[in-house]
C-alpha cells in the first residue's frame, strides 16, 4: 500500500524486507533494456559494437544498482521513492530506446536519460529529506548527487558531438564506478561511513537475486524471438533447447544458496560494495550468451566464425568469473573447483572453428554442467562461511 508523504522516509530496521510490486515492476523495465543490448550485440558482433554495447549496459546496470540502492536505504512505500523508481523507468526506456541510434546522432537522448535518472533521484531526495530533518542521510544523498553531477558534465559533453565522443563517455562511467569504490568522497563532506554500509538487510540481497533470475531469462527470450521471425526446423529448435539448458545451468550456478552468501557477508557491509562490480560481469556474461544464441538459432549448422566463438563461450565464462568474484571478495573461500571448470570449454579451441555453432555450444553446456555435478562444486556456498571485514 502507497502511505502517504508524512512516513519517514529511512527504512526502519525492523521494516519488511520483501520486495514491492513496484521494485519488480521496475526490474522488469531494465531487463527489456537488456535484451536490446543483446540484440545489438548480436547484430553486429565486433570488437568496436562489443566495447559500446559494455558501456551502455554498465550504465544501465549502474543505473539499476544505485536505484536499489536507493530502495534497500530508503523506504519504497514512502512516495518520493516510489517516484523515484518511476523516474528511473523511464530513464531505462530511454536509454534502452536510443541503444540502436547512438551511433546515428542520437546519443544525447541517451545521455540526458542516465545523468537525468541520477540528478532527478538525488534532488527528490535531498529536498525530502531536508524536510523531515533527516540530516545523515541528506548528507548522504548529497555525496552521490555530486559525484553524479560531476560525470554528468562528461555525458552530455560526449554526447554534443556528430559521432559520439567515447573518450569523454569512458571517463564519465569511470568517474560513477571510481567514486562508488571510494565510498563517495566529497568536499567538506568526507565518504560515505562504513557502517551504513553495515546497515544491509535481506532486502538488498533479494534484489540482486531477482534481478539476476530476470536478466537470465534473455538467454532464452532473444533466440525465441529469432526462431519465431524464421523457418521452424529441427536443428533451430535444438539450438533453442540447448539454450534453455544453459541457462539453467547458470542460473544454478548463481542461485544455489546465494542467499547464504549474501546474508553471511552482509555483517561486514561487503556485499553492497562488491555486489555490483562482480554482478555487472555476470550482466556482461548474460548479454553475450544471450547474443550468441541468437546468431546459433539463425545458424546452427556450418563453421563458427571467431566472433562467434568469443560469444558462445566468453558469455557464460564471464558469468561463471563474475560469480568467482563474488564469492571471493565476500568470503575468504577461494572456489576452485568453478575456476578449474573454465578450462574445460576452453581446450576445444583448437578444433571449435570447424565445429557447427550447435555443437561448440553443447560442449559449454556440457563445462557449464561439471560445476553442478562435479563433487564439491558448491562449498563455498555453505553456512559458517568466514567473512572478510571491511578495510579502512
Amino acid at each position: 500500500m502507497t502511505t502517504g508523504g508524512t512516513g519517514a522516509l529511512v527504512r526502519r530496521p525492523d521494516g519488511s524486507t520483501r520486495a514491492t510490486l513496484l521494485e519488480l515492476l521496475f526490474d522488469v523495465v531494465f531487463v527489456a533494456s537488456l535484451a536490446l543490448t543483446s540484440t545489438l550485440l548480436a547484430e553486429r558482433h565486433t570488437w568496436s559494437t562489443a566495447t559500446m554495447v559494455l558501456l551502455m549496459l554498465t550504465a544501465i546496470w549502474w543505473t539499476w544498482s544505485v536505484t536499489a540502492t536507493t530502495t534497500e536505504f530508503y523506504d519504497p512505500q514512502q512516495r518520493p521513492i516510489q517516484a523515484i523508481l518511476m523516474v528511473a523507468m523511464v530513464g531505462s526506456v530511454g536509454m534502452g530506446a536510443s541503444l540502436p541510434k547512438i551511433a546515428s546522432g542520437h546519443a544525447l537522448v541517451f545521455a540526458v536519460a542516465y545523468v537525468g535518472t541520477h540528478v532527478i533521484r538525488g534532488f527528490i531526495l535531498i529536498t525530502s529529506l531536508h524536510q523531515q530533518r533527516h540530516r545523515l542521510a541528506e548528507i548522504r544523498a548529497t555525496r552521490f548527487l555530486f559525484w553524479f553531477l560531476v560525470s554528468g558534465v562528461f555525458w552530455i559533453a560526449g554526447a554534443l558531438f556528430d559521432t559520439v565522443n567515447w573518450t569523454l563517455w569512458s571517463i564519465a562511467i569511470a568517474i560513477d564506478l571510481v567514486s562508488a569504490a571510494a565510498r563517495y568522497p566529497t568536499p567538506g563532506l568526507g565518504r560515505v561511513p562504513f557502517d551504513q554500509y553495515e546497515r544491509t538487510t535481506a532486502h538488498l540481497g533479494e534484489r540482486y537475486q531477482q534481478f539476476v533470475i530476470l536478466a537470465l531469462g534473455d538467454i532464452i527470450l532473444v533466440p525465441t524471438l529469432q526462431v519465431s521471425r524464421g523457418e521452424f526446423t529441427g536443428l533451430r529448435v535444438a539450438a533453442l533447447f540447448c539454450a534453455f539448458a544453459v541457462m539453467l545451468l547458470l542460473w544454478q550456478i548463481y542461485v544455489f544458496r546465494a542467499g547464504e552468501l549474501l546474508e553471511a557477508g552482509a555483517r561486514a557491509g561487503r556485499p553492497a560494495r562488491v555486489a555490483p562490480y562482480t554482478h555487472l560481469v555476470m550482466l556482461a556474461g548474460v548479454v553475450g550468451t544471450a547474443a550468441s544464441f541468437d546468431l546459433v538459432v539463425a545458424r546452427p549448422t556450418g563453421t563458427t566464425p571467431v566472433g562467434w566463438l568469443l560469444l558462445i563461450m566468453g558469455g557464460p565464462a564471464l558469468f561463471v568469473i563474475g560469480r568467482v568474484l563474488f564469492t571471493l571478495l565476500v568470503s575468504m573461500l577461494v572456489p576452485w573447483r568453478r575456476m578449474l571448470c573454465l578450462i574445460l570449454p576452453l581446450l576445444t579451441l583448437p578444433w571449435a572453428g570447424r565445429w557447427p555453432p550447435l555443437l561448440v555450444t553443447t560442449s559449454v553446456a556440457l563445462g557449464l554442467a561439471a560445476h553442478i555435478l562435479l563433487p564439491g562444486a558448491a562449498r563455498e556456498t555453505t553456512p559458517g562461511l568466514r567473512v572478510r571485514q571491511p578495510d579502512d
